[in-house]
Parts: structure tokens; sequence; C-alpha cells
């Protein structure tokens, strides 16, 4: 199938290649942040997770609403204070489903690569 019969052709990976979802996780902060949190394994505060990395807490606070809102993380308000947590088990699925669709795209025989 060659470039241009391939964009007429749909399957799961156009579903999955979510340009939002790659967007969010697309700027080191924000990846820093995931990190953090992830590696927190709790909810935590955007106080919290300002130390996480060297920018204002509105940074801070703007770069979580918009990883939730591309579906990474949810978050509780708990009086004033606000707590992200990851959602895994979401955001695992959809990168388990990617790699599966990559995966059966692989060519096969003398057009394999590594």
């Amino acid at each position: 199938m060659d470039p241009q019969e391939a964009t007429k052709c749909c399957g799961p990976m156009d579903e999955l290649l979510d340009a939002g979802l790659f967007k969010a996780l697309g700027d080191p902060t924000r990846l820093k942040l995931l990190s953090c949190l992830a590696k927190c394994s709790r909810p935590c505060s955007v106080t919290e997770l300002t130390g996480c990395c060297a920018v204002d807490v509105s940074v801070v606070s703007r770069h979580l609403g918009l990883l939730e809102r591309a579906g990474v993380l949810s978050s509780a308000k708990e009086g004033r204070t606000v707590f992200y947590s990851v959602r895994y088990k979401p955001l695992t699925e959809v990168f388990r489903k990617l790699a599966k669709a990559i995966e059966a795209s692989r060519p096969k025989g003398k057009h394999a690569t590594t």
C-alpha cells in the first residue's frame, strides 16, 4: 500500500493517535510534572507539585489543567486546594492499544525492520 492509499484506510491506530494527548505530553515541564506525580503514587496539590519544576505556581496550574483536559490526570478539590492524580488505567490502556496497533502494522518479510 502506498501512503495515499494508507490515508484513505482507517484502523485502530487512527483513533489512538490523539493529537491532544501527544501535545499534552510534548512539553518538558508537563512531562516532569507527570513523572513526579506518578512517582508519588498519590494525589498531590498544585503547591506540592510546584517543587518538581522551576516554574511559578500559576504555570504549574495551567500545565496540570492541560494534562487533565487531555485525560492524563484527574483532579479533586478539597476546600481551596486542588489535588491531581494520574489516570493510570486509561493512560496505560491507550499506550498498550497503540503499541499493539503499531506492532500489527509492522511489515513482514523483505520490508521488515527492527
